[in-house]
């Protein structure tokens, strides 16, 4: 289980972006977390994935302060950013299998996973194809697959269906839900108010605060 535990967080000298966040991930849900542009969502993932050190209070992941992202991927925290952080002159399924491999899976395993998780999010026909060869909304899936192949404990997706038409957004959705019936924490950025309304819980900041919509 990750718990933030009063958090607040800025770059340099600048003032706090985000101050005094409180909250649980659960295992087993679905978390949105909302608020407009600039509100702190990726900041806030970026903290819970080891990325940024909190200036006040702490990320606790099985009962630790989370140190830094050597400690988020041993505690099997997986984050899959906006941008994708795709290698583009490799293909898609060779992205999620060096990714798999990386993570200790067995190359046999890792091709089954690859071909199983692209197959999942409409990708077959496009394994093959570079990933700078793909559309936007195919590098997104793409990321997710990634991501969701790793099958960790906790599930950070920022903004991940930003690019995507109404079914494949949908189909990312069914597959962060099996995520959390998996049993992992799932927390999903989204500006979407019909993709966080899906969600049993909800998060929303507002001026650097944090209020709980649903719990």
């Amino acid at each position: 289980m990750l718990t933030i535990q009063g958090v607040s967080v800025g770059y340099g000298d600048a003032p706090p972006l985000l101050r005094g966040i409180s909250v649980a991930v659960r295992p087993g849900r679905v978390l949105a977390l909302t608020g407009s542009s600039g509100a702190g969502k990726t900041t806030l993932l970026n903290t819970m994935a080891g990325l940024l050190r909190p200036r006040d209070g702490a990320v606790i992941v099985d009962g630790q302060p989370l140190r830094d992202r050597d400690h988020a991927v041993e505690s099997r925290i997986v984050l899959i950013p906006q941008d994708n952080g795709l290698a583009p002159i490799l293909t898609a399924t060779e992205n999620l299998q060096v990714t798999l491999v990386a993570d200790g899976v067995t190359p046999p395993e890792a091709r089954r996973r690859a071909a199983a998780m692209l197959a999942d999010l409409g990708l077959t026909g496009q394994a093959d194809q570079l990933v700078e060869e793909l559309s936007g909304g195919q590098q997104q899936r793409t990321a997710v697959a990634r991501g969701l192949a790793l099958r960790g404990d906790v599930v950070l997706a920022d903004e991940v269906t930003s690019e995507l038409d109404a079914r494949n957004r949908q189909r990312v959705l069914d597959l962060l839900h099996d995520e959390a019936r998996r049993g992992a924490a799932v927390v999903f950025a989204t500006h979407d108010p019909e993709v966080a309304a899906a969600c049993e819980a909800e998060l929303h900041l507002v001026e650097g605060r944090a209020e709980i919509v649903r719990s």
